[in-house]
């Protein structure tokens, strides 16, 4: 017996009616997120799979004007306005010391092996996983109402220098989060249908 469907307020809220908020400053409302939903986002972000429980994704949550201020040196300029209205841009990395974490995360195998000493596999492994729990993190988020302004318009070697410095972190891609103003949306950009990016075998 499987599991129950949730119901269609729940698929509105993260999908059907789940935005991106973007473009200016006017995007976001001057509404501050607290500690503890930014801590139950990461609760949520955590859960879903990743291979052999490897969980690589970091999140630096930037906040205060300082760290606002240091991070818009890196961005490209048509997302500076954007970000530094959000209250809270969070900075999606992974960490390439992950496997380091494995006997504890995944202690029925000797999973730190199969990674130690193969930066490749490391490499690849950090980013395809680290990437899936951003992705987690957006649905989470909206899950929590919040709303979500992901983008890739930033220099990741200016970011990794100024916030990860000394560390095995490196950015993958930036979600700016708050309560979002529909009223700047523009109507939503076409997908792909099924038969355009599907096949059954």
């Amino acid at each position: 017996m499987g599991h129950a469907m949730i119901d269609q307020s729940a698929l509105d809220l993260l999908f059907f009616q789940g935005r991106t908020f973007r473009g200016s400053a006017k995007a976001w409302q001057d509404k501050p997120i607290p500690e503890e939903t930014l801590r139950k986002l990461w609760q949520l972000t955590a859960l879903p799979p990743t291979s052999a429980n490897c969980s690589p994704g970091r999140v630096l949550f930037v906040q205060g004007k300082d760290a606002k201020e240091k991070l818009r040196g890196a961005l490209d300029e048509g997302n500076v306005a954007s970000a530094m209205a959000a209250p809270v841009t969070a900075i999606l990395a992974h960490d390439l010391s992950f496997y380091d974490k494995l006997p504890y995360l995944f202690p029925h195998a000797d999973a730190r092996s199969w990674f130690a000493g193969n930066e490749a596999k490391i490499r690849e492994t950090a980013f395809r996983n680290g990437s899936l729990q951003g992705a987690y993190l957006i649905l989470a988020a909206r899950a929590l109402g919040l709303d979500c302004g992901p983008m890739s318009g930033f220099d990741n070697a200016k970011v990794d220098e100024l916030f990860f410095a000394g560390s095995e972190w490196k950015s993958n891609f930036i979600i700016n989060l708050g309560y979002g103003n529909r009223d700047t949306l523009h109507p939503r950009a076409p997908r792909l249908s099924f038969d355009e990016a599907c096949r059954i075998v």
